[in-house]
């Protein structure tokens, strides 16, 4: 049975996968996750207190922050022929492949570089081998500023990566902290696509360590609170050439836009720092689909629009879906042109090098 297949700079429809939805055209997974073989021995040996590992009812091996759930080893996250398996059943022609948390930032900052000239070196050659198949976003040393500019040019001019996986904090540092302004002066130059993942929220670990609160909440709401800053903190306004990628449709953001405008409305210090109303800056904003139903991506699409939106499957998680994902988008009552939009036009028009 033949695949879909991605060549040069655009893909090509093949014959049909055996689960293929119903419209037309190529499919672009822009939100999920892979990670090198050596990576979670890596989190073994040089991760503090602070990341533990257990496993759980199941027996699934599980990562710990302080106690709290945020993370199951699942197998296609290191092996590549199930996940092609996947792919193939669901029709996704192209996965663009990130490392989510903890990213980089288990180990000391001064190991952070080599862990992520690892990760990336990895990524470019698993792309090498299937060029057809998968893209990818780099990880970045961001506590290490010389290190992550250094390391954003090469993932991006050499290794031809697609773009960069942040965290929706650093240590807990938030995004606006001024000491990561000059690698987004840089990202803006590049037009970068950035795609913001989140972390467990800072301070919190107690609160979300009974019934896996941390990913199933917390970390949209980490997300929120992140976007949310960056927008009164005029990071938005400031970069605007940087293409912004928030994964599980935003957290909160959509929901909340009409009230964060009206604290830019209500509270000075919420209009201090940028010039239009922070709907103005949000809706630029791209926004991946994935733990959302066709009703919640309708109501983002009226939003914001179907050019602001790509599909993303958090695959392999468990909270994660690629067939629901794939089904959600099939399921909205839109025309197939703006689903194909979701589908790969999004992704075609921001990602880096394709």
């Amino acid at each position: 049975m033949k695949r879909r297949e991605f060549l040069g700079t655009l893909p090509v429809v093949g014959a049909a996968v055996s689960l293929k939805a119903a419209t037309p055209g190529p499919k672009i997974d822009i939100h999920n996750h892979y990670y090198p073989e050596t990576y979670f021995q890596t989190i073994r040996d040089l991760a503090g207190d602070d990341y533990t590992f257990d496993s759980d009812a199941t027996g699934t091996t599980i990562i710990k922050f302080r106690g709290a759930r945020f993370f199951g080893i699942q197998p296609p996250m290191t092996d590549v022929s199930l996940r092609l398996e996947a792919m193939d059943r669901v029709g996704i022609d192209v996965q663009v492949l990130s490392v989510s948390v903890p990213n980089v930032y288990f180990a000391r900052v001064d190991q952070e570089p080599e862990i992520a000239r690892g990760i990336n070196d990895a990524y470019a050659e698993l792309i090498a081998r299937y060029p057809q198949r998968f893209k990818g976003f780099a990880s970045v040393p961001m506590s290490v500023p010389d290190a992550a500019l250094a390391e954003l040019e090469r993932a991006i001019d050499v290794l031809k990566l697609n773009g960069v996986i942040m965290m929706s904090h650093i240590r807990s540092k938030p995004l606006t902290d001024p000491s990561f302004r000059p690698f987004f002066e840089e990202a803006n130059r590049k037009k970068l696509c950035i795609l913001i993942h989140p972390m467990m929220p800072t301070g919190m670990a107690e609160q979300l360590r009974e019934y896996v609160l941390g990913p199933i909440v917390g970390f949209l709401f980490d997300s929120t609170l992140a976007v949310a800053r960056m927008c009164y903190d005029g990071l938005l306004r400031d970069f605007p050439d940087i293409r912004w990628v928030i994964p599980h449709l935003g957290g909160a953001i959509p929901y909340l836009m009409a009230r964060i405008d009206q604290g830019h409305h209500d509270f000075v210090a919420c209009r201090e720092k940028i010039d239009e109303l922070p709907s103005t800056y949000l809706k630029k904003l791209y926004f991946g689909t994935v733990a959302s139903s066709p009703y919640t991506v309708s109501m983002v699409r009226d939003l914001i629009g179907t050019d602001h939106i790509a599909l993303g499957t958090d695959y392999p998680h468990l909270l994660g879906s690629i067939d629901g994902s794939v089904q959600t988008i099939e399921a909205m009552r839109i025309p197939d042109a703006e689903k194909q939009r979701i589908f790969s036009g999004t992704a075609l028009a921001i990602l880096n090098n394709i």
